[in-house]
């Protein structure tokens, strides 16, 4: 294999591993019980699999057409910074609206934090 390929074969696995976790964060987002279990997966995952995606993409263009993308630079900073503070936010939201917990929730961080009690 000469260096082109490898760092094509680079781009393309990074892309393809990105949209693999994608997929899993679907299927999380789906499965899990309650907002803020679905917000964890549509957040983590989704965050890791878009970054992946655009990393992947930015190398196979870096290498294949010897171009910088500022776009791709600015689409994976702007992913970094905002998923996971929207998915914060979202959750904070849905707990200040006291939507209500699954069963299986064991510990309750904010109740001591924001003095909350999300019925029951």
């Amino acid at each position: 294999m000469k260096g082109s390929e490898i760092d094509e074969f680079i781009g393309a696995f990074l892309i393809l591993i990105g949209g693999i976790i994608s997929v899993i964060s679907a299927l999380g987002i789906i499965r899990f019980p309650d907002v803020y279990t679905r917000a964890h997966a549509a957040t983590k995952s989704t965050t890791l699999g878009v970054l992946l995606s655009l990393v992947g993409a930015f190398i196979y263009i870096w290498m294949t057409e010897s171009l910088i993308s500022v776009r791709l630079i600015l689409g994976i900073v702007f992913v970094f910074i905002t998923a996971p503070v929207s998915g914060h936010l979202i959750i904070r939201a849905a707990y200040r609206s006291k939507v209500k917990m699954t069963e299986d929730t064991v510990e309750d961080e904010l109740k001591e934090v924001l003095g909350n009690k999300p019925e029951a």
